[in-house]
């Protein structure tokens, strides 16, 4: 063994035995409790290994699939994504990426070195390292001693890693789900949600548009409680008909004036100067059933309407008001956005742009000196350490060389193939065979997935 410091090209790499007695004290804590808890980690740790192959199986032929097909699919329609920072993970992201791998690998090692102690292992030390620019950590084990003792015990101690990090990952799912009343005596939510930034590109920028602390609660006619409802809205407006807007009829021969009428492009049409920044064309159709357009001021035409799919949406109080309706380019929206105090935004573009620019918070802080970012951070976090902690385990379960498949593997077919396979050279070729598979399905994953990040 070796303390300190060591460093070789692309790989940094720090152990100590400081944390020894420490880890002897967790070893050596309710030892009945450690044989259950590892066992039933054992029972996991086996079950991960099948469970992987059929998962990495499936993420191939999904990619694969996308490879083939011409119109390219969702990104996060796979559940194994491979990750490249700046690429499909933010700058902006990173700190929260790497902290969770970090904290994943440590709990994950600190499984393998309390199980090993229970099974009377002799534990060297433990460390950190830094390959390229990722963290990790390890345990230093005596080999001679895991030899010794039997393939179930090896079990024991080679599932454990698998095992906290799916009880890291499930630990983490608890908290984001009980998140609300956690933070409730600070933060309340269910009321709309918080703008915690705003990108300088964004088109919600602007003198009329959204500002950092705005509570947005509706879009449309869309009801906003949380985050969630945000992206669900902006989704089915993205999808749906453009919405039209009441409009008395009075009031329509009055806010509209002459135009030009021409068609774009891409077939729809136009009526409104294109040098105007307030303007927009609507439809509608008249008591002959004939489409008719007109331009109008938009915040004057549509601030207060009742939004409308048809005139008949229209007819209350028996006062004639027609349902006029944007047209738009394709793909195009005009969104109206109430975030009260203030007065609506209306937005004109794709609806997409808004949720890519705009980032939000389901938590309203109760008392004005408590931090909107704090929740988001937390959350964000929350969710990188259980796709993290997820990921480390499904990956260190794969059937794989180096990887903590390979002693899982060797040791369960020890413990199910000796009475069946007698030869012991046998039963490694077996091994052997199934590692080799194992390394040529991650292999291939990872290069495909690499493929479809960067080239595609």
């Amino acid at each position: 063994m070796s303390y300190g410091l060591s460093v070789s090209p692309f790989h940094v790499r720090w152990q100590t035995g400081l944390f020894n007695r420490q880890f002897y004290n967790w070893g050596r804590w309710k030892p009945r409790f450690l044989y259950l808890w590892f066992s039933i980690g054992m029972v996991f740790g086996i079950a991960a290994m099948f469970g992987s192959i059929i998962l990495l199986g499936k993420t191939l032929i999904q990619t694969l699939t996308q490879m083939l097909s011409e119109a390219p699919t969702a990104q996060n329609d796979r559940m194994l994504q491979v990750v490249v920072p700046g690429v499909n993970l933010p700058i902006s992201q990173l700190t929260y990426f790497f902290t969770a791998i970090l904290i994943s690998g440590v709990i994950h090692e600190v499984g393998h070195g309390v199980a090993a102690i229970r099974e009377q292992v002799r534990f060297n030390g433990f460390g950190i390292f830094i390959f390229i620019v990722y963290p990790g950590a390890f345990v230093d084990l005596f080999t001679t001693h895991l030899q010794l003792i039997s393939p179930v015990q090896q079990l024991r101690i080679f599932c454990a890693g698998v095992w906290h990090n799916f009880v890291l990952g499930m630990a983490g799912l608890v908290v984001l789900f009980l998140l609300p009343a956690i933070l409730f005596p600070f933060y309340y939510t269910g009321v709309g949600t918080l703008v915690t930034e705003i990108t300088e590109d964004s088109p919600a920028n602007g003198p009329r548009g959204l500002f950092v602390g705005d509570l947005v609660t509706n879009l449309q006619d869309c009801s906003v409680h949380n985050v969630e409802d945000w992206n669900s809205c902006l989704g089915e407006l993205s999808q749906k008909p453009q919405t039209g807007y009441c409009i008395n009829a009075a009031v329509l021969q009055q806010l509209s004036f002459p135009a030009r009428v021409y068609r774009r492009l891409d077939g729809t049409i136009e009526c409104c100067s294109n040098n105007s920044l307030t303007d927009v064309c609507f439809s509608y159709s008249n008591n002959l059933n004939s489409h008719q357009y007109v331009c109008l001021p938009a915040r004057k035409a549509i601030e207060s309407s009742q939004v409308c799919r048809t005139n008949t949406d229209c007819q209350k109080n028996f006062v004639p008001s027609f349902c006029v309706i944007p047209s738009l380019e394709n793909q195009t929206k005009l969104i109206r956005v109430k975030h009260p105090p203030q007065v609506d935004m209306l937005f004109v573009g794709h609806p997409m742009h808004l949720q890519y620019t705009v980032s939000l918070s389901s938590f309203v802080p109760r008392h004005n000196f408590l931090s909107i970012d704090l929740p988001v951070v937390i959350e964000t976090f929350c969710k990188y350490l259980i796709s993290l902690s997820g990921a480390l385990a499904v990956i260190n379960a794969v059937p794989c060389f180096a990887l903590d498949g390979q002693w899982i593997l060797n040791s369960f077919l020890e413990a199910t193939l000796s009475s069946l396979i007698v030869e012991k050279q046998n039963r490694e070729l077996v091994g052997f065979l199934i590692l080799l598979a194992g390394s040529a399905l991650l292999a291939a994953n990872v290069a495909l997935g690499l493929w479809m990040v960067t080239a595609r």
